[in-house]
């Protein structure tokens, strides 16, 4: 088993941390807990729809438009397909979307 990139879109910021957070994690002497699994998440957030347009001062001259969508970009190490709660999240975009995990091409 190798890497597998996947990419998602959840209801809600909500949504997504709490799947991040139901991944293996362990507590330290401090009682801070860190990620004890070896996969790579990117939260990239509210993508633009739409992204604003901005004059030469740098003012805005159109609103953009986000997507309803909190979109977070995962490397997996050792699997073969999306853990359980995750997969009915998975979608798909043309080539590498607004992220890509360095050397990885997502829709290679």
């Amino acid at each position: 088993m190798g890497y597998l990139f996947k990419k998602y879109e959840f209801d809600s910021q909500e949504q997504a941390e709490e799947k991040i957070a139901a991944l293996p994690h362990e507590t330290d002497e401090d009682g801070n807990e860190y990620p004890s699994h070896n996969h790579t998440i990117v939260k990239l957030g509210f993508l633009w729809v739409t992204e604003p347009t901005f004059n030469e001062e740098g003012e805005i001259e159109t609103d953009g438009v986000a997507s309803d969508s909190y979109s977070v970009d995962v490397l997996w190490n050792g699997l073969d397909e999306s853990p359980y709660g995750w997969k009915s999240k998975e979608v798909s975009v043309e080539g590498n979307g607004v992220h890509t995990f360095a050397g990885w091409s997502f829709n290679s």
